[in-house]
């Protein structure tokens, strides 16, 4: 069974509480130049929470034009970490399909970027 499926330890609500998910809008997106798999940088306004980097490998499903003006969901209070030459400031979140490419977790109306989910 593939990693992601396995039944995982319970958590308490307190640990949920930690993980800062939010809303925020694509505003740009590149080619990330010598991925070892095809990736984009995604610059993404949080609102109230700035602006912020994050590589993503979402290129299976998503072209780059259509990313931009795209709400995403993404997990803002990780330690930022070097992909390649970018430093990515939080992790963009999706789901695995079938073949593994990453589906982005999506909003289902216009949220203000930054809005925090509860």
């Amino acid at each position: 069974m593939a990693d992601h499926l396995m039944p995982m330890d319970p958590i308490t609500w307190h640990d949920f509480e930690k993980v800062q998910l939010c809303v925020g809008t694509v505003v740009a997106a590149e080619d990330l130049p010598n991925a070892r798999r095809p990736a984009y940088v995604l610059t993404i306004d949080f609102g109230p929470h700035g602006v912020k980097r994050s590589s993503a490998q979402i290129t299976k499903h998503y072209g780059r034009e259509e990313l931009v003006g795209r709400q995403v969901v993404a997990v803002l209070n990780f330690p930022p970490k070097q992909i390649g030459t970018v430093m990515s400031e939080c992790l963009v979140t999706g789901f695995p399909d079938a073949n593994g490419d990453i589906v982005l977790t999506a909003v289902e109306r216009p949220l203000p970027d930054g809005a925090r989910l509860v």
